[in-house]
């Protein structure tokens, strides 16, 4: 009867998911040859609205995950929206296909990740089967996002997104973190901004400039968030959470005052990687790895209402 009873309720659980597999369709695409990424789309949805979601920094895939940072925040968030009847589409970073192909570019710039954001956008623009195109844009994929959406989406969503240049965001948290090193931080952004690299600097800082990694900071660091947000002609929002170790809601604000007519949202608990967190830095360090837990309560919601209020 046990053994009955159990296969019966497997069969009951197989089907309620296989079910909930079926409210959307799953399809790959391919945009060029340095990107592909996945389209969902609702069953019953007719020329929807589309979220084109972008990645923070890294060698981020399209669900959110590096090698050894497991959140797929991203593909929760790509789901989530799609359940609620908003197409959307996610991709890998050209970084990560390199990687996988062992052919990393090393003059691989920050540029190149705008122009495949805008190869996505014009992409789904010219196939003319969706209603308006927002692009949604995480941690560095925010000031991605910005530049991509000028003049061509029709709504821009900033997620944890900073609204200093990456030189000064970096100089705040070696400030926090290793205040030792601000001296040597702020002289080696110095020397970038001059359009020279440098081999000296503290061991303890290599894996923040390196040679390769000085170049990208290079063409990083000439664009600011605040003179760019303050240009788009498009509804804006701009989301932080109260628990981001990394992007704190001084930079939303930031975003906020250059933007006079954005929304923005703070969710209380949120942190970096969306998630709520309850405790201390320990348990927020390791949600990075924590792939099983739930995006943080109200943040689906906030940006699904933006989206359909339009």
């Amino acid at each position: 009867m046990k053994k009955h009873l159990v296969i019966f309720l497997l069969f009951i659980f197989s089907t309620s998911v296989a079910q909930e597999e079926t409210t959307y369709t799953s399809k790959e695409v391919t945009i060029s040859k340095h990107i592909n990424g996945t389209l969902l789309t609702s069953i019953d949805a007719n020329k929807p609205d589309l979220a084109i979601l972008i990645a923070g920094y890294g060698p981020t895939d399209r669900d959110g995950n590096q090698n050894f940072l497991k959140t797929n925040n991203i593909k929760k968030l790509s789901i989530g929206l799609t359940k609620n009847g908003i197409a959307t589409f996610r991709y890998d970073k050209r970084i990560v296909k390199q990687i996988r192909q062992n052919n990393v570019d090393k003059n691989l710039s920050f540029d190149d990740f705008v122009t495949d954001a805008i190869d996505v956008l014009d992409y789904f623009k010219n196939l003319n089967q969706y209603n308006k195109i927002y692009i949604v844009g995480h941690d560095q994929g925010s000031l991605i996002g910005m530049l991509a959406a000028k003049d061509k989406a029709d709504g821009f969503i900033s997620i944890a997104g900073a609204g200093q240049t990456i030189d000064s965001v970096i100089i705040e948290q070696i400030e926090k973190t290793a205040p030792q090193f601000t001296a040597d931080t702020k002289r080696i952004f110095n020397i970038l901004k001059s359009g020279k690299t440098t081999t000296d600097y503290p061991v303890a800082l290599s894996s923040i400039f390196n040679i390769e990694t000085q170049r990208f900071f290079m063409s990083w660091m000439k664009h600011n968030p605040v003179d760019i947000i303050s240009t788009l002609n498009v509804p804006t929002l701009i989301i932080n959470g109260t628990k981001d170790l990394q992007v704190s809601e001084a930079e939303a604000l930031l975003l906020k005052e250059a933007a006079k007519d954005a929304s923005i949202k703070i969710i209380k608990n949120m942190n970096h990687v969306m998630v709520t967190i309850a405790g201390d830095d320990l348990e927020n360090s390791k949600s990075y790895n924590e792939s099983q837990r739930p995006l943080a309560d109200g943040l689906l919601e906030k940006i699904i209402s933006f989206i359909t209020s339009k």
